[in-house]
């Protein structure tokens, strides 16, 4: 080896010895990973229902009717969906709601009023008694398990009658029900009281976000009791699809005179969920079943990514 190229590796090497860092031959290596390894975008996928193009239309004869995706809220069949109707009792869907807003379910509420069959002849009633102590739970599952009038009004009772109104028309504003208007918490028909297919939609899937809520209008048949054991009652629920149709895991019945036989409906089929809505229909079960095979023979999901 030369002398200059002895002299040459020594000055190299010094240099090299106190260097604070390899910061350059880091940062040149750290920059050809970077090229070698191009970034990705990441994509979430989440579905969207889609009706086949030579679907027919489905054989209800319900006027209203509103189908649509449960997650993404997407419709796949409308009815004079915006058209005002009478709710009968899938005002109770709104009544719940409000009960979870003000009162706690362990909460105990003393009945202040008995109502009758020879009062109300044609209300559905579960026999709440005079001076009976019934948790707030138990009274949930009277009024959407057996739509039970009495279960509704000592609720709307004990909060105050009229403030309870007031809180079920902002229930309804919160959740876009711009189209709808309560008058009582059990849905007799008044003429102010007033509801539409998607309105009740957006009820029904305010309802089914709230886990607690969702295990009563999926319960076919309790039996509950007061809170002293005194006075048991046995609550079957009127929706006749629960147990028949595979899927269907409730929602809420209606019906009175004008509003006609009202069903809203919750339907699950290879893990996708529907709200289904009926409103005055001649036969809301046959109406909401026939609904349910449209839905598995003309309704599939496609992915679509979102980043």
């Amino acid at each position: 080896m030369t002398l200059l190229r002895i002299v040459v590796f020594l000055t190299i090497s010094f240099l090299l010895l106190f260097y604070p860092g390899n910061y350059w031959l880091t940062h040149v290596f750290s920059q050809h990973e970077l090229w070698k390894e191009k970034p990705v975008t990441q994509f979430a996928l989440h579905t969207i229902p889609v009706v086949n193009k030579n679907a027919p239309y489905p054989p209800i004869s319900a006027e209203g009717a509103y189908i649509a995706d449960l997650s993404s809220f997407t419709p796949v069949f409308e009815r004079n969906s915006n058209q005002k109707m009478y709710p009968a009792s899938t005002a109770k869907i709104i009544t719940a709601l409000v009960t979870m807003d003000v009162f706690k379910p362990t909460d105990v509420i003393v009945v202040t009023k008995q109502i009758t069959k020879e009062d109300q002849p044609d209300w559905q009633l579960m026999g709440l008694v005079t001076g009976e102590k019934m948790t707030v739970e138990n009274l949930l599952y009277g009024t959407l398990v057996y739509s039970a009038n009495d279960a509704a009004y000592t609720l709307a009772n004990a909060y105050g009658y009229d403030r309870f109104i007031e809180k079920m028309n902002a229930k309804a504003a919160e959740l876009g029900m711009i189209n709808s208007h309560f008058k009582n918490p059990i849905g007799i028909d008044d003429y102010e009281q007033l509801t539409t297919p998607r309105d009740l939609a957006l009820a029904a899937r305010a309802l089914l976000k709230n886990s607690y809520l969702a295990k009563f209008v999926s319960t076919k048949e309790i039996t509950i009791s007061d809170t002293d054991y005194k006075y048991f009652h046995r609550l079957s629920n009127v929706n006749e699809l629960l147990g028949k149709v595979v899927g269907i895991g409730g929602l809420k019945t209606g019906y009175t005179e004008l509003a006609g036989q009202n069903l809203v409906s919750f339907y699950k089929k290879n893990g996708n969920q529907y709200i289904i809505v009926v409103l005055k229909s001649l036969d809301r079960f046959a109406d909401t079943q026939s609904i349910t095979q449209w839905i598995d023979q003309y309704v599939e999901h496609i992915s679509m990514p979102i980043n």
